[in-house]
């Protein structure tokens, strides 16, 4: 029986591992854990009953294909996001961003009160 994610981070992990179709002794394995107890730990870190260092974080990112902050972003839109942009070529990238502060923008503009309204 499997122990369901107590943490943020284990949530994102177990969630960004299934989707890479790796089960957790060979994700282990792929970060550099010792292959006699690379499952446990993996499991450790998704039920939050270890946090990993952000270095291992960073190797977990690498492997699975996810930017290292989508498992710390507590919005999960935003999650879903960062996953959508990650590995996009940097001009792409700035047409993202430069398409977010059009929209900023005009969300300013239609929100600046009427001077003429008490």
């Amino acid at each position: 029986m499997s122990k369901h994610p107590q943490s943020l981070f284990g949530s994102r992990l177990r969630a960004a591992r299934i989707r890479a179709g790796l089960a957790q002794d060979r994700l282990g394995v792929l970060i550099g854990l010792d292959e006699g107890c690379s499952s446990a730990r993996i499991s450790r870190y998704e039920t939050g009953i270890h946090a990993p260092p952000f270095e291992i974080a960073q190797s977990l990112a690498t492997i699975l294909n996810v930017p290292v902050a989508y498992f710390y972003c507590p919005q999960e839109t935003l999650a879903e996001v960062l996953i959508e942009l990650y590995g996009l070529a940097e001009e792409e990238l700035q047409f993202v961003l430069d398409e977010i502060r059009g929209i900023r923008e005009q969300q300013n503009t239609s929100v600046t009160p009427n001077p003429s309204v008490p």
